[in-house]
This record gives C-alpha cells, structure tokens and sequence, in this order.
C-alpha cells in the first residue's frame, strides 16, 4: 500500500516591519495592572518667538529666585540686613523697606487676593498664561528637559537611547542627566531655606553641621520633590495634581485667547507634494510637527484640551513648517473660538476683551490693590492692647478711692525709639500711674525701636465718678501725630455697695 501525502501549500510568512524607537518604549512601558503605566512624552526642540520668550522668563524667574536671597537691605541696630526674609524667630516678615509683624496678617491676605484675582483675569483673557510661562512646575520642568537634551540630544536620539540595551553610552549619559536633575534640586531646595535665614550666616553654618533642623529637614525635602516632580512626573503634576485645570474652566468662554488650531484654514488636511496645487484642501500638512514639540503630549488639532497649559511651542513648530512649504503662518496661534467661528461663516472676527467676567475681575482687582496700597501708606507705627487684671479685679484704697490695673502691650513698629503720652479716658477724673512714679492725667513713655514694649499702669477713680460697677473705656497712645486707642472696661463694684 502506498500512502501518498499531500503537501498543502502555505503562504511564505510576511516578513514584519521594523519596530521604531518609539513602539519600543511603548512597548516596553506597557504593562498590566488598574491603572495605565505614564506613556513618556519626548518633546522635540524648536525654535521661534514663543520658545524664545520661555528661555527669556526663564533665566528672569529662576536668577529672581536664586539670587533674591543675597540682596542686602541696610537696618538700623541688630536689624537683620536681608532684603526678603521670612523671619520666624523674630516673628517679622521683611520686604525691602516694609516689615510685617504677625499681627499684620491681613496684608499677606491682600496679597493672595490680588494674586488670586490676577491670575483669574489673567486666564479669562489670554487662557493658561500662568502654567505656560510662569508656574514653578513648567519653568523646572523646562530646565531639567534642557538638561535631558545635553546629555542624550533631541527627541529621537532620547527614544533610540531609552530603547536600547544597556551599554557603557547608556549608563554615562543617564547617570550625568540624574546627577545634574539632583544638584538643581538641591540648589532649589538650598535657596529656598534662604528666604527663612540670614543667607551668609546659613551657608557657613550648613555645611558644619551647625544649621538648625529645619533646615537640612526642608533643603533635603525639595531636593526630592523638584528631582521627582520636574525630572519624572512631569506633566502629570499639571493633569492629575494641580487643581487648576479644572478651576480654569470656569474662567474661559469663546472670547478668552487661547493657542488654537485654526480649522477654518487648516481642513481638510493632509499630506502634500511638492507642486501640488493648494486649491480644495487646507494647509494642514497632518505632519504631527505640533504634536512631537507639545511637553504635555496632546494634538492641539482637538480643540481645547483639559492638558494644554498654552505654552506656544507648537506655535513655533506650525509656523516653521507653513515658512517651509510657503504658506502663511499663523495655522496655530493665540485665538479665540469665536474668531474661529466667525471666519469660517466668512465674517470678520471681533475680539471682546471687555466682557462681564474680566470687567469684574478687574475691577475687584483694582479695588483690592487700592486698599492694599491705602492700607501700606497709612500703616500706623503704633499698635496696642490693654490686658486688665483679673486678680483682684479692683482695689479699694484707705481714702475710698478705686484702682483697676492694666499692663499695655504697646508695639512700635518704627526703627527709632519713640516717646509717647499715654491717657486713659472714660471715667471722670480718672488719675493714672506707673509703679513708682506719682499719679498725674498722663504718663510718658520711651517705646524702643521694633519691640513690643509691656506698660503697667494703675488707673485710679473717685467714688462720686463710679455709677456702675463696670464702665466703658480707652487708653489712648499719642506719637509722632498719631493717636491710638484700646478699648477697655474699668470696674467698680458700685452695684454692690448700692
């Protein structure tokens, strides 16, 4: 018997296609589990007004916030000499020429005020300004990104490498880039300990050992943060940290300028050759040129986007490309929905930067800096609080007289000593004193310079004058033209003796 086989035939295998640099990491990155591992974003240098601007910032933001603790600022007597510091064992906040005590807390409340108000006007009309040029997060995160291409070059070169097996080239670069993203960490979180310590003093005294607590604490602490949130994180602090993605909606509408893609223009996009007519289509190249420049990896073809922190790069990525195949620029740029709207129905865009919304925060804007400037001009060097005795609450003297005793917390926020009368007001003929000096209608005081100065004094009553066991009254402090009062009660016990 002859057993006959037949050979089907089968199709030759496809041969597969090569796996770029960038399906690599993907692939690599790709991984199981509840939540989806963070795809890494490779933003690609590019070059125009918008990235020029950002290096401009840059430099301006980061030399303010290093160097800032250096400025020296001339006080009288033992005065620290910093021009910006927060001085918590002296319990004063310096800026220049103002100093804040904590009972001043209002004018750090002002503060946030207008910075909360500007930056809502801000974003009602010109869109995420803030977190594209401004926010501490984007500028570190620039820079580390900056740091990145010294070591391992653009966007391609960073995939190829990232994708490749470990190697001498590998470990040199990634080693370099973390060491550098770990000593601008901790010149950040070196600089910022600065803001809370006399900067000299503490830079000698950190690195023997001597430094408080706080310090070491805190330096070692932002190190980690910036490290770990501008080097690795990156922009999934601004989608799923910060707070201000969501808040922002309610700050934009149609006329708020945005970094938009004008698909008016740009549609139906596609690829084009060189000689192509342009009639029928638009000027989109569907290239992804805006979409490899974005450091937060989105298409800003989408529309608005909750991600899109309206840094411009994709502007300058656009724009490099239409000058390239000799089109206009401008197919993405600073724009409004509405202006978009009102093209595409063949009308001319009108732009309302006076809407409601930003004539309202204006307006509360400039109402909170007028009375915070008021309030700084007019700022009283005097301050004061009386604490009355509570044991004994009153004294009855030998003659039938009643004395009440206070000690006044008396503060002079000036930089020189400072005479002052004090009276008391609300009983009639009511005499004061101060331990060992006579009774007279006022006494005099030298209050030293920056200090709270404690004041006892004993008020002093004739019967006739007392017609209720507690009274209304006031200390009044005259200085330097100024009259300061501290309201206060003087007790009698006349309803018992009645």
């Amino acid at each position: 018997m002859t057993i006959v086989i037949d050979r089907v035939s089968r199709p030759e295998p496809t041969p597969k296609a090569p796996v770029s640099a960038a399906e690599r990491v993907r692939k690599k990155d790709r991984g199981g589990g509840l939540y989806k591992p963070r795809t890494p974003i490779y933003p690609k240098l590019v070059h125009g007004p918008w990235r020029t601007l950002k290096w401009a910032l840059l430099i301006v933001m980061l030399t303010i916030y290093y160097v800032t603790p250096w400025i020296r600022w001339e006080r009288p007597g033992a005065l620290p000499d910093q021009a910006v510091l927060v001085d918590f064992e002296g319990a004063r906040f310096y800026f220049f020429d103002i100093q804040l005590w904590p009972q001043e807390v209002h004018f750090i409340t002002g503060l946030l005020v207008i910075s909360a108000l500007g930056l809502f006007l801000a974003t009602a009309l010109f869109g995420r300004l803030w977190c594209g040029y401004a926010c501490p997060q984007t500028v570190w995160t620039d820079l580390f990104i900056y740091v990145e291409r010294a070591f391992e070059g653009d966007r391609n070169a960073r995939m190829r490498l990232d994708a490749a097996p470990l190697s001498f080239n590998k470990v040199w670069r990634k080693t370099g880039k973390h060491l550098t993203w770990l000593a601008i960490g901790f010149a950040t979180g070196g600089a910022w300990i600065f803001y809370f310590h006399d900067a000299p003093t503490l830079i000698q005294q950190y690195w023997v050992g001597q430094a408080p607590a706080t310090a070491y604490i805190f330096s070692l602490l932002l190190t980690a943060t910036t490290y770990v949130f501008a080097g690795h994180m990156r922009e999934q602090v601004c989608i799923y940290m910060c707070p201000w993605p969501r808040i922002q909606g309610a700050m934009l509408d149609h006329h708020s300028l945005q970094v938009t893609y004008r698909y008016d223009r740009g549609e139906p996009r596609g690829a084009h050759k060189k000689g192509q007519s342009w009639e029928g289509r638009g000027d989109c190249l569907d290239c992804n040129a805006c979409v490899v420049a974005c450091p937060m990896g989105i298409d800003i073809r989408n529309g608005p986007q909750l991600e899109c922190i309206n840094c411009g790069l994709c502007i300058d990525a656009c724009d490099e490309i239409m000058l390239r195949v000799g089109r206009p620029t401008g197919l993405i740029a600073y724009d409004t929905d509405s202006a978009v709207a009102e093209r595409q129905r063949g009308n001319t865009p009108r732009y309302k930067l006076a809407r409601p919304r930003t004539v309202y925060y204006a307006v509360a804007l400039a109402v909170v800096s007028t009375l915070m400037i008021w309030g700084l001009a007019n700022r009283s060097p005097l301050d004061m609080h009386a604490l009355r005795d509570r044991n004994p609450t009153f004294v009855r003297l030998h003659d039938g007289a009643i004395r009440n005793g206070y000690t006044l917390k008396i503060a002079n926020r000036s930089f020189e000593p400072m005479p002052v009368e004090i009276r008391f007001s609300g009983v009639a003929g009511a005499r004061v004193r101060s331990p060992g000096k006579p009774a007279a209608d006022a006494l005099h005081v030298v209050l030293e310079p920056n200090e709270v100065t404690a004041v006892r004094v004993f008020v002093t009553a004739e019967p006739e004058a007392l017609n209720a066991s507690s009274l209304p009254a006031a200390f009044e402090v005259r200085g330097e033209g100024r009259t300061f009062r501290a309201k206060t009660t003087f007790l009698s016990g006349a309803a018992n003796t009645l």
